[in-house]
């Protein structure tokens, strides 16, 4: 009998509905694993083949026969390894979210997921059943117990396996990341191994799709409960975890690699950044371009950007006009220069001139508002979408989820684009990360000193579309706005439990209105990346049209 095996956590990042794709993914990834680590069972995410998540395409009437050729292909290639793969499982009519065991080209295990998460921005059971059999599976003596993510959350399907009746349980998942997720998962799991008295291997996918990214952090656990291995986040990759048998014949995992973790604010700035670059190159755009107005939220954009995807594939404009001070232009221009993209400074006076020129009679007797400040907004937001049509560059947007949440921003202006770098990350995070960008990532990677200028940081923030505005003329101070919004929105706190927290009345009452008011503008938003527990699209979703009073 073997004394030893060997377990690949395959950490890929997938191309969700790219089948065909993903299938040979997995069979390279396979090989790899066998040359490189000898493995013994190679064990991939949730959903492998059709990627996560895969949503409406779940419904298409192909579906269940292009997941029944990616499984022959799989067994046809004869891999000299077990391997534990994620697909949609079509069966009697019904869809599972299942798992396939596949050894010597013959399937040998499947299990399908118990627990189906139908909240935040989960919503399985539109789709799929749930499966009900335990996934026990008898590998070369090792006996093997399968779950599926949110099946380890819940207690009912770990329980169906006594203690002691497992050497080790495979968890393969497709978790996306918020701030603080990878302890979440560690105190979890370890709860789940001590209550099993076995080894726990969590695999998790990696990569970006749409809003969401997903952090890998793959690991093992042993029984007691500690870490054996930790797989990097934000890296895809093959991880192996060598199990040997000791003295009392159980499996126990070896140490091995164990990446040290990285901060609050380094993962916040990975997951950025990956979904930046995933967003990007899988849906085939050239590059980017964006305003750079020589504002905070403007200079973390780009420097995520070219973090993401090289300086070449990024393409920054200023924009200026009568208000936008000489520490903007100055600031934008020298930005550009140090981390060397393409730069360009177009002024908008002259289209804003003849926009007024044309709007005059509709305006005839009516005082100047807010509507010339948006309009000047709209100006930057047609050069830029004219800048994408040419030259076949997405448009990144620039507004933090401070400004989006209250309305802050210019419908078919600034939140004219296609994706949102900052959508869920709030004004003093933007400020907290543009300052770990600046310290962290400066030599460590041969990376240009002060991505961001120091002066940009500590100006006071303003939009510049009047004389001598700042943002604190019309918002409350930042630090408690974004305390409020975060009780609001992330934590779904009433109004008076918001005073109660120490807030006044009035402000609060005005910032929850602004909240509730500029929801059709939040529709009508691109996506951007998911940072908390409860961002704005998949996760919030609020009518537009309602009657609801701010109180309790």
């Amino acid at each position: 009998m073997p004394t030893q095996f060997i377990v690949v956590m395959a950490q890929l990042n997938l191309l969700v509905g790219a089948l065909d794709a993903n299938t040979h993914a997995v069979i390279e990834a396979a090989k790899r694993a066998i040359d490189e680590h000898s493995a013994d069972i190679v064990v991939f995410p949730e959903l492998t083949l059709t990627g996560y998540p895969p949503e409406d395409l779940l419904l298409r009437p192909s579906l269940a026969r292009r997941s029944d050729e990616a499984i022959a292909q799989l067994c046809e290639a004869r891999l000299a390894t077990t391997l534990v793969v994620g697909y949609a499982e079509t069966h009697d009519g019904l869809l599972y979210n299942s798992l396939v065991v596949i050894k010597d080209g013959e399937r040998v295990g499947n299990y399908r997921k118990q627990c189906l998460p139908n909240y935040q921005v989960f919503d399985e059971r539109r789709y799929f059943e749930a499966g009900e059999d335990r996934g026990l599976v008898e590998l070369d003596g090792v006996r093997v117990g399968f779950t599926i993510c949110e099946d380890l959350w819940q207690e009912g399907p770990v329980a169906r396996y006594a203690k002691g009746e497992l050497d080790l349980l495979v968890n393969i998942n497709a978790s996306p990341f918020h701030r603080g997720k990878l302890d979440e998962r560690r105190e979890l799991v370890c709860r789940r191994a001590q209550s099993l008295g076995a080894p726990v291997v969590y695999l998790n996918l990696v990569g970006g799709q749409d809003e969401l990214v997903f952090d890998g952090g793959s690991f093992a656990m042993n029984a007691m409960g500690e870490v054996s291995v930790q797989a990097p986040q934000f890296v895809e990759g093959l991880y192996p975890v060598v199990f040997e048998k000791n003295a009392e014949g159980l499996w126990r995992p070896q140490a091995g690699v164990r990446v040290p973790d990285i901060n609050d604010l380094a993962q916040s700035y990975a997951a950025l950044v990956s979904g930046v670059r995933d967003y990007v190159t899988k849906n085939g755009f050239k590059g980017v371009v964006l305003g750079l107005s020589g504002g905070i939220d403007s200079a973390l954009t780009l420097a995520i950007a070219v973090d993401a995807l090289g300086p070449e594939a990024v393409h920054a404009v200023m924009m200026p006009f009568d208000y936008t001070s000489q520490l903007s232009r100055d600031a934008a221009a020298l930005q550009a220069k140090t981390l060397g993209v393409s730069y360009r400074s177009l002024s908008i006076k002259p289209i804003y001139e003849q926009f007024m020129t044309t709007l005059a009679p509709e305006f005839e007797g009516l005082d100047t508002d807010v509507t010339e400040q948006n309009l000047q907004a709209r100006c930057r937001g047609v050069l830029l979408m004219a800048i994408s049509n040419k030259k076949g560059y997405l448009v990144l947007t620039t507004g933090n989820k401070s400004e989006i949440a209250v309305g802050y921003s210019t419908l078919y202006g600034d939140m004219a684009g296609g994706f949102d770098v900052l959508k869920d990350v709030s004004k003093g995070l933007v400020y907290a990360l543009s300052r770990h960008r600046n310290s962290v990532r400066t030599n460590e990677e041969g990376l240009p000193g002060e991505a961001i200028p120091v002066a940009v940081i500590e100006r006071p923030p303003s939009a510049e579309l009047a004389p001598g505005q700042v943002d604190q003329d019309n918002l409350p101070p930042y630090e408690d706005l974004d305390r409020i919004l975060e009780l609001y929105i992330e934590c779904d706190a009433s109004a008076e439990a918001i005073v109660a927290a120490g807030f006044d009345a009035g402000v609060v009452h005005r910032v929850l209105r602004l909240v509730d008011l500029n929801e059709y503008k939040r529709r009508q938003s691109p996506v951007g990346v998911r940072l908390t527990r409860r961002g704005f699209g998949r996760d919030r979703r609020y009518p537009i049209t309602n009657g609801w009073k701010i109180g309790n």
